[in-house]
């Protein structure tokens, strides 16, 4: 077994590679911003706190952080999801592109020493991280997806009944410094679409275009909820979203770290053409290149805005008539539909969409 000091050794050079490509791009890679967990604070800024705004029906539990310029590091989404896992019984899969929470961390390790097997899978470029290390030092299993497109995965599966997934990133400044949402979903169909994906990338090491499209239920339903459960690159994602999109009758809305897929916005652009309202915030940084379809849409008098987080606006979600919420891991790019390990949800719920409305005119009132 690969020990902690041999890997340190081995990551140093690579280490030192990708930060120095980071600082010669500018934190961008080719064509998308890059879904990097940013915190561009410096070290004697204030720090931003995070309030987890939460909604709760009988089988989901939705979190939105809200960063504030204040001193405080705790109360965030790190201590509610490491409070989970103390309660797991049996099994916790964890499918992370990036990992630092030192809470989370701990709790795998409580549970992997009372008898629950933990597994984890992450991205070769964060393998290096000491929370991962950490992992593999007490001896729970840490899988890593060794290719130069990313497992961009962000997702729990708790005993086989309970999901948590979303734009959420298990680390500090995606908990206490970006904008976020999360959602906790009760349900074993659910759980077990998620442990597939899992096991895929887990046992069988099959990453990207070689993941296989065998999720057990593609369309279930929780009470009355309809969810569409798509994977990436082995569901044709972006053709989904566009056929969602393209049924819009009132009103879509977006909100965008990276949003440079070019079909897309072509098929927002055509609604709008009918009436359609189109409206959406896209994260600052990324909003300015001549892949982001930023201007495009802008450049069409579609009202959209550069967001007002001065660390990341980390969202990727699209809502559609009051009443379609489509969120998870996947940025609207070509590398999250063609190259990267991604998941989606497409929830049919205007209790739900109501939510992530909220949070979008919280989104919208900081950017203006």
């Amino acid at each position: 077994m690969t020990t902690r000091s041999s890997r340190r050794k081995s990551g140093l050079s690579r280490t030192l590679t990708i930060v120095a490509l980071l600082l010669v791009a500018a934190l961008w890679i080719v064509e998308e911003f890059t879904d990097l967990d940013l915190g561009l604070f410096e070290p004697d800024d204030p720090a931003p706190v995070v309030v987890a705004r939460t909604a709760t029906g009988d089988w989901y539990e939705i979190y939105f952080t809200v960063p504030q310029k204040e001193l405080t590091w705790t109360g965030g989404l790190d201590e509610i999801l490491a409070a989970d896992i103390d309660r797991a019984q049996r099994s916790i899969d964890v499918a992370a592109y990036e990992f630092n929470l030192e809470s989370v961390t701990s709790a795998l390790i409580r549970a992997h020493r009372r008898g629950v097997r933990v597994r984890m899978v992450t991205d070769s470029d964060n393998v290096e991280l000491d929370q991962p290390l950490d992992l593999i030092d007490a001896g729970i299993p840490v899988v890593e997806d060794g290719r130069s497109a990313i497992m961009h995965n962000k997702f729990v599966v708790i005993d086989g009944q309970i999901t948590w997934t979303g734009s959420w990133n298990l680390t500090d400044n995606c908990t206490y410094r970006n904008n976020n949402n999360a959602l906790r979903i009760i349900s074993p169909e659910l759980a077990a679409n998620y442990r597939a994906e899992f096991d895929e990338m887990f046992e069988e090491q099959q990453f990207g275009p070689r993941s296989p499209a065998d999720t057990p239920y593609p369309v279930l339903r929780i009470n009355e909820t309809e969810i569409w459960t798509l994977f990436a690159p082995e569901d044709r994602v972006i053709d989904r979203v566009i056929e969602v999109v393209s049924g819009a009758q009132h009103s879509i809305r977006v909100m965008a770290f990276s949003f440079t897929d070019q079909a897309l916005a072509a098929a927002m652009l055509a609604r709008a053409a009918e009436g359609v309202l189109v409206e959406g915030v896209f994260e600052s940084r990324g909003s300015g290149t001549e892949y982001s379809q930023y201007g495009t849409l802008s450049d069409a008098g579609l009202r959209v805005w550069k967001d007002g987080n001065p660390a990341a606006m980390h969202h990727k979600v699209i809502i559609i008539d009051r009443a379609t919420v489509i969120t998870g891991s996947f940025n609207f790019s070509a590398s999250a539909n063609q190259s990267n390990d991604e998941n989606l949800l497409i929830i049919y719920d205007p209790a739900i969409a109501a939510e992530y409305l909220k949070e979008f005119d919280r989104v919208v009132a900081e950017a203006r």
